[in-house]
């Protein structure tokens, strides 16, 4: 079931994604030879707890039986799509690339305090959930890896221009294959983009290819629908396997893949993008 955000409540997922693109935009700047995943997941903590927020993934679980993520940074290297734990720590060389993948549950209400805005009764601390992703490159890489990053940025550029009240999911996923594609590479299927803001994770899924043989993406995008739009493009196979990790997705092929997301707001004119950093 899709759950609809009054502006109120938009207002405050925005300030929230505002902070969290503030954030993103710090730890990407960190990102350099000779950093491990687990500087970086330390950086986050400090970041979040000044933004005055709680991170959304650690300690997430996906399932009642499934084991609580352990870190609040998805730090995902090389061929790894999504969901690479942070900790222990991996050094980054020159020529990786790594994903970042953050959220943040903001504003928090604190103990005893009876607050003048909507509580989010869904969530552990009663605020509202933003997401978002960047691909950062490390030192120098090839000219394909960088190829590979760019593409998916302009992938979710593409996307977040069909995001508009009256168009469909499908219109979102014909935006991102074919520029995909045409470049050479190919589209991850079994991981979706989503809804969000009073849960982690919400309905709609959001593929980011053409998958709609049952009408699945005909869903309209209305005003008040809250979505993370997250292309995630490899260099070879779109099929994945589990990361030996245990929390990671990779590619079956190890080829290398980029992933970069933000959390929309449709509006009645278009839409608008609350994890900007501005």
């Amino acid at each position: 079931m899709i759950r609809y955000k009054t502006p109120e409540q938009v207002a405050l997922i925005r300030e929230g994604g505002r902070k969290l693109g503030q954030i993103t935009a710090k730890l990407a700047a960190a990102v350099k030879p000779g950093i491990t995943t687990a500087d970086l997941e330390e950086l986050l903590l400090k970041l979040i707890a000044e933004a005055g927020g709680v991170p959304a993934f650690k300690g997430y679980r996906s399932s009642k039986r499934g084991r609580p993520f352990p870190t609040a940074l998805c730090a995902s290297i090389n061929q790894q799509i999504v969901h690479g734990a942070a900790v222990p720590g991996r050094v980054l060389k020159s020529g990786d690339i790594i994903g970042l993948d953050l959220g943040m549950e903001y504003p928090i209400v604190k103990p005893g305090e009876s607050p003048a805005w909507p509580v989010n009764k869904s969530a552990p601390h009663g605020g509202y959930f933003t997401d978002m992703a960047v691909t950062v490159t490390v030192g120098k890489v090839s000219r394909q890896v960088q190829k590979l990053v760019n593409v998916t940025r302009q992938c979710l550029d593409l996307a977040i221009e069909q995001a508009r009240p009256g168009n469909t999911l499908l219109q979102i996923a014909q935006a991102i294959q074919p520029l995909a594609e045409k470049n050479g590479f190919s589209v991850v299927r079994d991981l979706v983009g989503h809804g969000v803001g009073l849960g982690v994770h919400e309905d709609p899924q959001i593929p980011h290819y053409v998958c709609n043989q049952y009408g699945e993406q005909d869903i309209v995008l209305k005003p008040g629908m809250v979505i993370a739009i997250e292309p995630m493009i490899s260099l070879g196979s779109p099929e994945i396997k589990a990361g030996r990790d245990g929390f990671s997705f990779e590619t079956i092929d190890d080829s290398w893949s980029a992933h970069f997301e933000h959390t929309i707001a449709i509006t009645a004119t278009g839409n608008q993008i609350l994890t900007s950093p501005e």
